[in-house]
């Protein structure tokens, strides 16, 4: 996990989560911060596991660590935030010994997270670990969030 602790101290990416913290420093939902990063990783690392998909864990830490950090931007200039992590996130992983197969693996799945029919396997999972990610059981915002206005009831599975 050497590459991993890298991205954790990098400069960049230190200042990305201040700026997403700060956007959302009034914000009611659920927040885009390194809480969520770690718990998007490890539940894509999980279902990897259960599923035998055979994916290097670095590449899935790298995934879940990097595909929202561009969250500021949206708030800030409407850009979708998907495309603006993908961008923000190749230096990172420059910076960060990946390979140009793994960059481009990896940038593809941080774009294509918000689609639930992603055309690779690590943005399926990328897709499905952001989603099982949060904790909404308890939440004190769930009666107005977009995810539950059909009513439907939390379930935690990971």
């Amino acid at each position: 996990m050497k590459r991993i602790n890298q991205i954790l101290a990098n400069e960049d990416y230190i200042k990305y989560l201040s700026k997403n913290k700060e956007a959302e420093g009034d914000r009611i939902y659920c927040h885009h911060d390194i809480a969520h990063f770690l718990d998007v990783s490890r539940i894509a690392y999980i279902i990897s596991l259960e599923e035998k998909l055979n994916v290097n864990k670095e590449i899935l830490y790298a995934m879940g660590l990097l595909h929202d950090i561009g969250r500021w931007m949206e708030y800030e200039s409407g850009i979708d935030h998907a495309l603006a992590s993908k961008n923000l996130a190749e230096g990172i992983l420059l910076d960060c010994d990946f390979s140009e197969t793994e960059i481009q693996e990896i940038l593809t799945a941080i774009e294509s997270h918000r689609n639930i029919k992603s055309t690779s396997v690590l943005g399926d999972l990328l897709y499905r670990a952001d989603k099982l990610s949060r904790n909404c059981l308890h939440c004190s915002a769930i009666g107005t969030c977009k995810k539950f206005q059909n009513k439907e009831v939390p379930v935690i599975l990971y």
